[in-house]
């Protein structure tokens, strides 16, 4: 069983406190079942209910991998919350894992989600099709939510549906009728069945050898996981920051932008750029304000990166410098002034101090940035390596070990620059003196810490969650595009070796499914504070559609990934 183990005991503390009695059995037998050769081999989960039970699923890796050529079957079971739905989807796995003829599972391979509503003995309202909006807070139905994304994000040729009861027709609002419109999840329909829980395995066979194609959903994702990173990273460039501001949001846009530009050789992109940024420069609008915040002070990292290509501008490195002087301010432990304790200090003081520290008189910046880094990873790094968001927020929120994993990532590049210009014949022996830095080996060993933690706990997918060691929680955009990067830069230069480099490309391939054809994303996370539960992070609202936020991560990973 390929990395379950971490999941399953994840799974089993959650199930401590389940409510419903037959989850455990369940997991027991499924556990079992991905034992056997074969695939599907991976317990995880598609969700979690109000009652903090996850919806348990049985899954393959290779729902956006464009090497499979066999057709996908996913099969949901206890949608009508009844057991005995859940125990024929478990056996039909089994059939096809090593009793189907050849041929059929030479054909196919299949994901499931046998028991979808293990709440159900106390739902007043029955489930509806699709979902429209509430993901993943909605305070009635997540479960629905969590069911729809999950089975359209397998990227299915054919779901099956299996009720306790015989059913003849697909009824308004089900699964299956849902999944047969046109523009189902805004990926198109896939072919539907309902069997009922007495069905044989004569009865799956025949509805498998209905199906002779590809689904327009599982061609849809197909095509977005095919785009190559430039043309993604030029769609994301032309279309993000939407609303220009001083914050980390439109600054890592708008560098990346820049290098996308410089790249491409796009004047046009430059422009966009320069023009968006002119009224700082100009002194037009005020840089940080009269109430300063951590988020403003990283996004003074643009000026950094024109002043670094343009040392002949000097509004932009005095703004640079402005925010590396705010980012130097402190408060007791340690922590920013303009701070809040949080992982995500960690980035937003690194982003501009490691930039700033490549100027000759500030090399003092990046001393600060990697103490920093260190008190940091003292109070929140788990033993397992990754990072609970907050001493008061005790959850390794996705996003929140993003931004541990870019300050690293920050401060680990500055440190292995050449302390010269490009041009200097003592490059090599400036980049041997960098990577001396007397605190190199102490952030390195925090980063190389993070990232075998955070390889552990990969969905099957490809994707990082919401809270990454939490296999109930949503498969989260900015976690994946951040973590990714971090390792892709990690292989590149050296600090992670090539046993990452499938995990960075499953990873990829993931995000790809998750930016759509406009631009627009599936499944950011909004933004988010410390929080004192599991529950709060669980809850934190999903957006869908164009962000910010989003495309400007996205446009980060694109921009590492062509490199």
């Amino acid at each position: 069983m390929r990395r379950a183990i971490p999941w399953l005991l994840a799974l089993c503390a959650g199930l401590a406190t389940a409510t419903h009695v037959t989850t455990a059995p369940l997991d027991t037998d499924l556990r079992a079942l991905a034992a056997l050769p074969g695939e599907p081999s991976i317990v995880s989960a598609a969700g979690i209910t109000r009652g903090e039970n996850p919806l348990l699923t049985i899954e393959n890796q290779s729902a956006f991998d464009p090497a499979s050529t066999k057709l996908r079957l996913v099969i949901v079971g206890g949608l009508d919350g009844d057991e005995k739905g859940a125990r024929a989807a478990i056996e039909a796995v089994r059939w096809l894992k090593n009793g189907a003829p050849k041929r059929l599972r030479d054909r196919w391979i299949v994901s499931a989600l046998p028991m979808a509503d293990p709440d159900g003995r106390s739902r007043a309202k029955a489930f509806t099709f699709p979902p429209v909006k509430g993901f993943y807070d909605d305070p009635e139905q997540p479960e629905s939510r969590y069911v729809w994304r999950w089975v359209t994000y397998q990227a299915p040729d054919l779901v099956v549906e299996i009720r306790a009861e015989a059913a003849n027709h697909d009824a308004p609002e089900s699964l299956t009728w849902a999944l047969s419109d046109v523009d189902a999840a805004g990926l198109g329909r896939t072919k539907t069945a309902i069997l009922p829980a007495s069905a044989s395995h004569d009865d799956l066979a025949l509805t498998l050898a209905r199906v002779n194609d590809r689904s327009p959903m599982h061609d849809a994702i197909a095509k977005r996981i095919a785009r190559a990173p430039l043309d993604i990273a030029r769609l994301l460039a032309e279309r993000y920051p939407a609303a220009p501001s001083i914050s980390y949001i439109p600054s890592l846009a708008w560098i990346k932008t820049l290098e996308l530009s410089a790249l491409t050789k796009s004047e046009s992109l430059r422009a966009k750029v320069m023009a968006q940024v002119q009224p700082w420069l100009s002194g037009e609008k005020p840089l940080l304000g009269d109430r300063i915040q951590l988020t403003t002070v990283a996004g003074t990292m643009v000026f950094a990166e024109i002043a670094r290509a343009d040392p002949a501008n000097a509004a932009a490195r005095r703004l640079a410098l402005e925010g590396a002087d705010a980012a130097l301010k402190e408060k007791a432990g340690g922590i920013p002034q303009y701070g809040q304790g949080w992982t995500d200090d960690m980035f937003m003081a690194s982003a501009i101090l490691a930039r700033t520290s490549s100027m000759p008189e500030r090399a003092g910046d990046l001393d600060r940035a990697a103490q920093l880094l260190i008190a940091y990873a003292n109070r929140l790094q788990q033993p397992d390596g990754i990072f609970n968001h907050a001493t008061d927020g005790p959850a390794a929120w996705g996003r929140g070990n993003g931004f541990a994993a870019f300050g690293l990532m920050e401060v680990l590049t500055a440190m292995d620059a050449p302390r010269l210009g490009p041009t200097s014949a003592g490059l090599a022996k400036a980049r041997s003196a960098a990577a001396k830095h007397p605190s190199r080996a102490a952030v390195l060993a925090i980063f190389q810490k993070q990232m075998k933690g955070l390889a552990a706990w990969q969905a099957p997918d490809g994707m990082w969650r919401e809270i990454i060691d939490r296999p109930g929680a949503y498969r989260e955009e900015t976690a994946t595009a951040m973590i990714l990067t971090a390792m892709a830069r990690g292989v590149r230069l050296g600090w992670l070796d090539r046993a990452f480099v499938p995990i960075v490309d499953r990873a990829w391939r993931a995000l790809s499914a998750h930016v759509t054809e406009d631009g627009g994303l599936v499944d950011v996370c909004s933004g988010t504070g410390a929080g004192p539960t599991a529950r709060y992070y669980f809850d934190r609202p999903a957006i869908e559609g164009a962000d910010d936020r989003g495309g400007a991560m996205a446009l980060v990973a694109a921009m590492e990934r062509l490199r």
